[in-house]
């Protein structure tokens, strides 16, 4: 019980921190995703007919964008809670795993508040609404953020024990949007490139989370399996290293 409350006060003091106690800071959380989509529909319209897949281009890049927000926002937001909370790693009653925990479930929730609302939008407004299969689209989500988690976890005691890995993270990390499926099909890949790109994880979570909303996709080359494995083994390596790691959580 001490726990959930130390990480329910950490959650509030995350919100106000984040996005203040003005309206501006929640309305920059939505605009932020909906302005790529609406960047990418622009660009992509220009250059072609009709999208990599059913005759919206919004929805196409919207469910590859914020089907990849369910790792990469987060991931980009749990990696500095350790470093962010220092101060109050003084206080015995305060984890590390708790900064974890509050932004976690903080931007969990904002991502999938904002899919919801973009997405609605795009449905609503696009003449033909697509027969939304639920199942995948929550695997997808779940999926991403458990293999965030892990990734994360890793990232807190890396970027506290060698700096120079928090640099070399940000290089890798920084081109995943142009290799995930955001904006191209996976399955139009020629082999042996396709099999090349299908070893990013990420890759399935953009998939998996498209085919919840197109009826005739059917996803060559994705693997539930070799994703769900890919996820929670990181988590499981993730949860070692932090556990072991507490003293120089605590003590760096």
């Amino acid at each position: 019980m001490t726990h959930l409350r130390v990480v329910g006060a950490l959650l509030i003091r995350e919100m106000e921190a984040r996005f203040g106690s003005k309206p501006g800071g929640y309305v920059w959380a939505l605009l932020d995703p909906a302005a790529h989509i609406v960047l990418m529909t622009v660009l992509f319209q220009a250059i072609a007919r009709a999208p990599a897949l059913g005759t919206s281009f919004p929805l196409f890049f919207a469910t590859g964008y914020l089907g990849f927000q369910f790792y990469q926002a987060m991931v980009g937001y749990i990696n500095g809670a350790v470093k962010s909370n220092r101060t109050l790693l003084s206080y015995p009653n305060v984890a590390p795993f708790d900064t974890i925990s509050a932004r976690f479930l903080l931007q969990f929730m904002t991502t999938s508040l904002v899919a919801c609302i973009v997405l609605g939008v795009i449905i609503g407004w696009i003449r033909v609404s697509p027969n939304l299969h639920w199942p995948p689209i929550l695997q997808a989500a779940t999926v991403a953020a458990v293999l965030d988690l892990g990734v994360g976890l890793i990232n807190n005691v890396m970027f506290l024990k060698y700096p120079l890995y928090e640099q070399i993270f940000a290089i890798f990390n920084r081109p995943m949007f142009l290799v995930s499926g955001v904006f191209f099909l996976p399955d139009a890949i020629p082999l042996p490139y396709r099999d090349i790109v299908l070893l990013n994880p990420l890759i399935h979570v953009t998939m998996m989370f498209r085919t919840g909303f197109y009826d005739g996709y059917r996803a060559a080359g994705l693997d539930p399996g070799y994703l769900y494995n890919f996820a929670f083994l990181t988590l499981f390596l993730g949860m070692l290293l932090f556990t072991f790691s507490s003293t120089l959580l605590r003590n760096e």
